[in-house]
This record gives C-alpha cells, structure tokens and sequence, in this order.
C-alpha cells in the first residue's frame, strides 16, 4: 500500500463559511477542519482528487496521518466525513491532531479470517453472524493498529465471541470493556442453519 495515502497537503483557509465552502467544492477542493491537542482549531483545504483516492483504503480511517500544512507536517487522525448524498464526493473532513504522548480513542474495523475454512462452518453447516464491523480502542499513537483480527478456526457450532475474546494488540485496549463487565458485548457467532445438521441426520435415518 502506497505511503501516500497517508499524507495529504493541506492549505489553511481564511474564507470560511458556507458560500466559500460551496466554491471550494466547485473548484474540487474539500474543506476541512483540524482540531485537538490543546491548539486551536484551523480551518484547512484539500484537494479533492487525493482525498478521494485515499478514502478508499480502510486503512485512510483508522491510521495516523500526515497533514503537510504550510511547510509544517502535523498527525492526525480522521474523525468524520461527510460526504454527498449521491456524487462520489467528499464534501468535508474533520481531522483530530495526534499528540505522540497521549492516548487516543477511535474505532478501527474487525478483520474476520479462516470464516470459510472453520470447520463449524465448513463441515457444520454453520454460518457467522457478524454483530459488529469495528470497534472503539483506546492506546498510545504508536501502538495504533490498522484492524483486529478475529480467528474464526476454533470456534465451534452455537458459540459466541465476545469482546472479552479478542486478542489485542500490546498497548490496546478496549473501550466498551473499560465501562464493566456488562459491556462485553457479542462480536460474532456461529449459527448452525436452520433445523440445524442434527436434525438433518435425524430426518435422513428415519427414511432409512
């Protein structure tokens, strides 16, 4: 994956308001606004093009990025993007500043793997049922992981995993979790079809 995803030239706007966002966006830029870290907010722009093509890797969302701003390169992170209800086009980026020495909080998605080689799924007749895509994860800049991956091998037939089951990456953990044990919630589970396999044997037997 290029590294220039993650860095994007940024200029700081003085026109702002809704008419000079509008223009901007005629003029393919995207507004944006950075702000966190104890600082001020800045208002910036985008060239839309990049924008674009960044936006479309997962990772655009839940990795530390370089905004190059006047000479200066500042990291942060995307917090919301809103985008046109029905033209491919970002209309407007909120960026949140990274400070090395502070812990952030964002959500980064669920990778699940081995779905189709499970045995529960592939010899069970079983299926996944995914109850969440991503998750909220509190940890150092540094320590920032792209995903989560959730191994899918071993889990068998009617079980569920919760977030409680996840296996982090060192200095990451998890913000539901940090609430109490009753904020374990289910991640995924392993539904067998309906009438179950079971059943099915019961039915094939009785034919016999």
């Amino acid at each position: 994956m290029s590294e220039a995803i993650f860095n994007l030239d940024a200029e700081v706007r003085t026109d702002l308001g809704k008419g000079a966002s509008r223009r901007l966006r005629r003029e393919d830029k995207v507004p944006a606004i950075l702000y966190g870290a104890g600082e001020e907010p800045v208002s910036l722009t985008l060239e839309h093009n990049k924008v674009l093509q960044a936006q479309e890797f997962e990772a655009f969302y839940s990795h530390v990025l370089t905004l190059n701003i006047a000479g200066k390169k500042v990291e942060a992170l995307v917090k919301d993007m809103q985008r046109h209800p029905f033209k491919p086009k970002v209309t407007h980026i909120d960026f949140l500043r990274v400070d090395a020495k502070q812990a952030l909080t964002t959500h980064v998605p669920l990778h699940f793997i081995n779905e189709d080689s499970a045995p529960a799924i592939k010899t069970q007749g079983g299926h996944a049922e995914h109850h969440v895509a991503d998750v909220a994860i509190s940890c150092l800049p540094a320590n920032l992981p792209e995903f989560i991956e959730v191994d899918l091998t071993a889990v068998e037939l009617g079980q569920t995993l919760h977030l409680s089951d996840l296996k982090l990456p060192k200095g990451v953990t998890l913000v539901e979790l940090a609430k109490g044990a009753d904020h374990d919630q289910a991640v995924v589970t392993i539904k067998a079809a309906k009438g179950g396999a079971a059943a099915g044997e019961d039915e094939a037997k009785s034919e016999e």
